[in-house]
């Protein structure tokens, strides 16, 4: 097991049980060599006996426990026997260690925010820290499935370096309530946490793997704590320093913690020290979008936030790959939670850095060609699609900051297909087959932009079928580059992916991975903030960037549209993955989230691929998928419609199981949520974020509309929107009309003048709110606000969880996605 640098850091100690009893037996055998000494000889002075449970460690080192002269006395095989035990990295007795639960739509952790204030619940999180024995802390570093515990962080982890720079009079251009203007020196770093607008005015700083030179324009940022903070370095300048600005900004993102507790706690906390020293002479209260962080004991909310440092190794490949321009053809594999997007973002951010045409005579103005086939966890789209996209600027954030592109100045989705599923194994023959359409797309790309290099990110199904998909990628895409992301092997995938680049003659390039160990959302959580970030995400035309919008789903007006009749305006709906009976599809198909597909061709339904996966038949067909739909007798979909009894026009295709369509001749839109079926007037009720010109121009060229049901997860944050935000109502109005009132506080002036019947008015309609919002079905609202619970919640809600990998066949990383 690979320890992290600050884990070899800390002192050593005993990691187990069995290191508690041979320090006793090392005693016990003290203890009997002393009684053989003769009477006269001299003896150490003993205070006390050492208490046989193991002392909780600090900062300082483990806690003495007797004098130096017991120290010096203890023997030398009990020294040995100590260094033995310390080099144990898998405690032998059993680890109290559990699943994560996966986030329940019950909103008690709401109360917890209401009842429980962020300094008294980092008081809390600091004393039960401080109980915590060196028991705790050995379950953290021992080896079990996925996560770990809940556990709190070490205290040797807290104080952990995130700037060398250091903010003084000298290096401080200019600064007010929303702006800091400083110069970094060569080889120093700044970390920020929150989000911002930097503009680089003179010298080049390095972010995200982008170089960025001085020019006009802005680039957004988000560092959230959920992820690894981005790091600001010059890496030349002018007279030894880069100058920066970085400028609070106001895109809505952070307003989204009023819908989901997923979404609290992330941004910058309170000012930190640098951040007073830039806001002297602003009003006390001001406080910006971004914070910046020495270590990582400056945070405020005691998060644990770490910078994001490349290994050298990957700086070198990245510099190599960048260096074949326009000819770069890369596909970054490797097993789960090896830093593969980390790596592909960067490499990606570094391409697309808008160099000047002196330094090598290459401008790239094409852009760069992404192809994510990471259904699980895609960059640039939400869950369950592959895609290919065009890229003309970097990006700096986390998936959940840019989850659609929807044709931005930076970029658009040139083709994306839905898969249904979170893995590419439920169906790989279909996978296979948007896979080559998705290429035929890039290779017509190539025609309007011959320098546009490729990108591919594949996903972490890398045992099984999913090596045999590589391979055949590797052996059929005319790959330039292959990078495994792991040093480690095993060999069982090297072998035949090495053999596969050999007879591509491609060469392969293996690099160490460099995961993640302590992260504060499950990836289950962070699929649940990337589409909800979706849904709540739009791009207006007259702004660069995008905005987020806090109101919920029930209070948007949804988009009717006639499932039968005249004026029928879908197509059709079909189910993937399963086996679904005509009745039931009412039930299957509210409150789910679907794929809108627009189908090129009436002919789009794959007979031959159906009955294969009727017959059970798994292996993958890699001549068929080579050949495409040519091979595979086409049915017309209007043939394969079957109507329910609430007159659904189903897609029914032999027993009704998983039928996709072919990628060939359909495409997707993006996803939609089904709010209400109303069978009396055979209307659906959706919502979804897909821009109303995609549709328009969809149906103009044609183009039938299918509704697809996957197997994405069910939006339990859409469920529970309105209760958070109907409680997040209440606490903003009682805050506003409660406390002392200052000197110039206008709204405090306008609360203590208005009338206690209007008062008392307003606030029962916000509770009122609240309690219709909490009785929906599939939501359970737990009111035990003693304190237990508000500690237990707030523990859960800070708590970290301690990621392991594993690469072997059949692990469970390898199937949970």
């Amino acid at each position: 097991m690979v320890k992290r640098k600050a884990e070899k850091q800390q002192p050593a100690g005993p990691v187990s049980a069995v290191a508690a009893l041979a320090a006793r037996r090392a005693r016990q055998q003290q203890e009997a060599q002393s009684a053989n000494v003769p009477a006269d000889a001299p003896q150490a002075i003993v205070a006390s006996e050492p208490p046989s449970k193991k002392s909780r460690q600090s900062l300082d080192g483990p806690e003495a426990t007797g004098t130096k002269e017991e120290h010096r006395t203890r023997t030398k095989a009990a020294k040995k026997q100590d260094k033995l035990l310390r080099t144990e990295t898998i405690p032998e007795r059993p680890l109290r260690a559990t699943r994560p639960q996966k986030l329940e739509v019950k909103p008690e952790l709401e109360d917890t925010h209401e009842h429980l204030s962020d300094e008294q619940s980092e008081k809390d999180q600091v004393e039960h820290t401080e109980k915590m024995d060196e028991d705790d802390i050995a379950s953290v570093m021992g080896d079990a499935d996925g996560y770990e515990s809940p556990a709190e962080t070490p205290a040797e982890l807290r104080n952990f370096p995130l700037s060398k720079a250091r903010l003084n009079e000298s290096n401080i251009v200019y600064s007010d309530e929303s702006t800091l203007c400083i110069r970094i020196k060569e080889r120093t770093n700044l970390a920020l946490v929150g989000h911002y607008d930097l503009w680089v005015k003179r010298g080049v700083v390095s972010l995200m793997g982008a170089k960025l030179h001085p020019s006009s324009q802005l680039h957004r940022v988000y560092a959230p704590s959920t992820h690894s903070l981005p790091v600001i370095k010059c890496v030349a300048g002018i007279d030894g320093d880069a100058e920066v600005e970085i400028k609070s900004c106001t895109s809505g993102i952070s307003r989204l913690r009023d819908l989901s507790p997923l979404y609290q706690r992330i941004w910058a906390g309170e000012n930190t020290a640098a951040d007073k020293i830039t806001l002297k002479g602003a009003a006390k209260d001001s406080k910006r979008t971004f914070s910046v962080l020495y270590t990582s004991a400056d945070d405020s909310l005691n998060r644990h936030i770490r910078p994001l440092h490349l290994d050298k190794k990957w700086s070198a490949s990245m510099k190599g790959l960048s260096q074949r321009e326009g000819q770069l053809r890369v596909l970054i594999c490797g097993p789960k939670a090896s830093g593969k997007s980390t790596f592909s973002r960067y490499l990606l951010n570094h391409v697309l850095s808008p160099t000047p045409e002196t330094e090598n005579g290459y401008t790239n103005t094409d852009g760069v060609a992404f192809l994510d086939l990471d259904p699980g966890q895609p960059e640039f789209a939400p869950m369950g699609q592959v895609y290919l996209a065009r890229l003309r600027s970097p990006f700096f954030g986390p998936p959940f900051t840019h989850p659609s592109l929807d044709d931005s100045r930076d970029g658009e989705i040139v083709r994306a297909h839905h898969i249904g599923a979170a893995s590419p194994k439920e169906d790989p023959d279909h996978y296979a087959l948007a896979v080559m359409d998705l290429m035929d797309q890039y290779r017509s790309l190539l025609e309007k932009h011959p320098q546009c290099p490729l990108i591919i990110n594949y996903p972490g199904w890398i045992f099984g079928q999913g090596l045999e998909v590589a391979t055949w990628l590797v052996r059929s895409l005319g790959l330039s580059d292959v990078v495994y992301m792991s040093e480690k092997g095993p060999s069982e995938v090297v072998d035949p992916l090495g053999l596969a680049a050999r007879e591509a003659r491609v060469p392969l390039t293996i690099l160490p991975s460099q995961p993640t160990d302590f992260v504060s959302r499950s990836s289950a959580q962070l699929r649940a903030m990337q589409i909800q970030s979706y849904f709540h995400m739009s791009h207006p035309n007259d702004l660069i960037t995008s905005l987020w919008s806090d109101v919920p789903l029930s209070r948007t007006r949804p988009i009717t549209v006639d499932y039968a009749g005249a004026r029928q305006g879908i197509l059709g709906v079909m189910v993937m993955g399963s086996q679904i009976n005509p009745d039931l599809l009412h039930e299957t198909l509210e409150g789910a989230i679907v794929g809108v597909v627009a189908v090129e061709s009436p002919n789009a339904i794959m007979s031959e691929m159906s009955a294969s996966n009727d017959e059970g038949h798994d292996d993958i067909d890699m001549g068929s998928a080579n050949s495409g739909a040519g091979n595979s007798a086409e049915l017309s979909i209007p043939d394969c419609i079957v109507r329910t009894s609430e007159d659904l026009p189903y897609l029914f295709v032999g027993s009704g199981s998983c039928t996709p369509l072919d990628p060939k001749a359909s495409n997707c839109l993006g996803l939609a949520l089904v709010r209400s079926i109303d069978t009396s007037s055979r209307k659906l009720e959706i919502s979804t974020p897909i821009p109303s010109s995609h549709l328009e121009k969809a149906i103009e060229q044609g183009h039938g509309i299918v509704l697809v049901r996957g197997q994405l997860d069910n939006p339990n944050w859409a469920i529970s929107e309105e209760y958070y935000a109907a409680r997040a109502a209440e606490r903003r109005y009682q805050q506003s009309t409660s406390g002392p009132r200052k000197a110039g506080d206008i709204g405090s002036e306008q609360a203590y003048e208005l009338d206690p019947a209007e008062h008392s008015r307003t606030l029962a309609l916000l509770r009122e709110r609240v309690r219709r919002a909490s009785n929906v079905p599939w939501m359970t609202v737990v009111e035990d606000n003693s304190r237990h619970q508000r500690e237990v919640a707030a523990r859960r809600e800070k708590s970290l969880w301690k990621l392991r990998k594993k690469a072997y066949p059949g692990s469970e990383s390898e199937a949970d996605y």
